[in-house]
């Protein structure tokens, strides 16, 4: 009965061993795969995206201030410049 009791304890830490082993192994594998992965690729392409959408945004910019350059509504231009043209 002895025996029967040591085998079933020594199959058991053996088992317990051989998971941690496992989950070692799967650990590394995954850390590898992380490290080796190309994750980054999703960063450069957020930024090549967010300097097409400036660029753009600029080119409108510039298109609009030259399609809407001359004065739109001269009145309140004139009243603008009364405020701000006072000669003390």
């Amino acid at each position: 009965m002895f025996n029967k009791v040591k085998s079933f304890c020594r199959n058991a830490v053996s088992k317990v061993k051989n998971s941690f082993n496992t989950a070692q192994t799967v650990v590394a594998v995954k850390a590898h795969e992380v490290l080796d992965g190309t994750v980054a690729e999703a960063y450069v392409d957020t930024g090549v995206k967010i300097l097409i959408a400036v660029v753009i945004g600029a080119l409108l910019m510039a298109g609009l201030y030259a399609l809407f350059n001359s004065t739109i509504m001269p009145k309140v231009t004139e009243k603008v410049n009364g405020l701000f043209n006072y000669a003390g």
